[in-house]
């Protein structure tokens, strides 16, 4: 389909008036808004399933883990605590408001949501906000990626059957579609990308004064620190799954590993045994491997892999007819070098040696940084690391494990500066997408003339002495 600003205009304006109905107003409507949408999921599992490993080769149970099973949890989670998220806060006015006794917070919600999903969980991270989107009383139009054709279809094909566009609907189509939805007024966007397009959306949003909540992979690539006291063989057996996991196309994922130079060898060599251990000595030919989305991609990766042929110690090489690129440690590889000043979003891994005794150095470096998404640590000093973990500023992260602290109910999850704004997931997705209204409730008699004029004469030192002492 082609897209036109009057057809991207009207499907606005019809969510718009929808959502002026105040149907979506009501929790329990919301509720059975997300049934409804945990029952496409687990109806169209086989078709979503198909389309991830078109798109991007996952097997089933990749696909499962990383797609599909969260957002059946987001959304059990959502509906099981919406009711006591979406009640109205009752405050006490306080002795400065007397003869007010009582004020609501009103949990309202913004009105018309734009979506705009990327292409390396295609379910996820639009099925996944759109649940929060939901559960805030929105309507939403989703933009999907143009690099996950097969994703795209089954989920415009799944929205359409399941719910009336003028609540929610699917755009596809490149970045002149982003464009012409950007340039309608909606009343929140939630964009997850990298930081330079994050720019151009503020930039948009701004345009209409737009809220909006930012997800982005950090523009400098997410940290892990192995100390020379880690437990090795755990460290390896983690970070090497992880970086398999989507071929390292994950916004939390590994960019470059900081590695005591006391343990650097072993931990090498425990690290290259895992790889071939979990995906084979072939990777590149193993079709339970993902790959890469596009031939862009692919060969954005060979070509930075070629620039530091000499420090490939495994790995190396690929398949650019199946996209799949081996996972590759490059080492040794300094701070200051191009490849750990950039996020990678591939299965390229260099490796930066430092001194044990040196590890403040590493972190200053950390620190200097644009903040990253994911910050991992392994090491036996766990008052070390908490007070690391503490002390930097991130999205999220772990220590002595990767990836799952995204996993746990009831947090938030999003990035910091140039990985992020805003968060979500459970109750932090509801309060994201709804703005809370403060609601005080007056009285018609003792109403005091304490906040009138006159504010000088015989009543100015009463006045000052009763205001000083309604604020203690």
């Amino acid at each position: 389909m082609v897209y036109t600003a009057e057809y991207i205009q009207s499907i606005v304006s019809k969510q718009r008036q929808f959502f002026r109905t105040g149907k979506t107003l009501n929790v329990e409507w919301r509720i059975n808004s997300l049934k409804t949408l945990k029952r496409m999921m687990v109806d169209n599992e086989a078709l979503f399933l198909e389309a991830l490993q078109k798109d991007l080769g996952r097997s089933k149970v990749e696909a499962y883990l990383c797609d599909i099973g969260p957002i059946i949890t987001e959304i059990n989670e959502t509906i099981r605590g919406l009711r006591r998220w979406a009640r109205p806060e009752r405050h006490f006015s306080g002795i400065m408001c007397f003869p007010s006794v009582t004020t609501m917070v009103y949990k309202m919600p913004y009105g018309v949501s734009l979506i705009i999903s990327p292409f390396n969980f295609p379910l996820l991270l639009a099925v996944g906000v759109l649940a929060a989107c939901i559960s805030g009383g929105n309507t939403a139009v989703i933009k999907t990626s143009s690099k996950t054709v097969a994703c795209t279809e089954v989920l415009k094909k799944c929205i359409s059957e399941y719910f009336p566009e003028e609540y929610i609907t699917v755009i596809d189509g490149g970045h002149d579609v982003a464009d012409l939805c950007l340039a309608e007024r909606f009343d929140k966007i939630f964009y997850t990308g990298s930081p330079n397009v994050a720019k151009h959306v503020m930039a948009e949003a701004a345009r209409h004064l737009t809220p909006l909540a930012l997800e982005l992979g950090g523009e400098t690539g997410n940290w892990c620190i192995v100390r020379k006291d880690a437990n090795l063989k755990d460290a390896a057996r983690k970070i090497a799954f992880f970086k398999l996991c989507n071929a390292g196309q994950i916004c939390i994922n590994i960019n470059q590993i900081a590695v005591a130079l006391e343990v650097a060898d072993e931990f090498l060599n425990e690290l290259k045994a895992e790889f071939t251990r979990q995906i084979g000595e072939h990777p590149e030919e193993n079709a339970e491997y993902p790959h890469l989305v596009s031939t862009s991609a692919y060969d954005n990766c060979a070509q930075t892999a070629e620039q530091y042929r000499s420090r490939i110690l495994f790995g190396g090489n690929g398949n650019r007819d199946t996209l799949r690129y081996a996972p590759t440690i490059i080492y040794p590889v300094n701070a200051d070098e191009e490849i750990v000043r950039r996020e990678l979003f591939s299965p390229l891994l260099p490796i930066v040696p430092y001194k044990d005794d040196e590890i403040d150095e590493i972190l200053d470096i950390i620190e200097k940084r644009e903040h990253p998404l994911a910050m991992y640590v392994f090491t036996k000093d766990t008052k070390w690391a908490n007070k690391v973990m503490q002390t930097l500023q991130y999205g999220g992260g772990c220590i002595n494990e990767v990836c799952i602290h995204m996993m746990v109910k009831g947090v938030p999850f999003n990035g910091t500066g140039h990985s992020g704004m805003g968060a979500y997931h459970g109750e932090w997705g509801f309060r994201e997408f709804t703005h809370p209204q403060t609601v005080l409730t007056g009285k018609t008699f003792w109403n005091l003339p304490l906040r009138e004029h006159p504010y000088t004469g015989k009543v100015e030192k009463m006045k000052m002495q009763l205001l000083k002492w309604f604020e203690r």
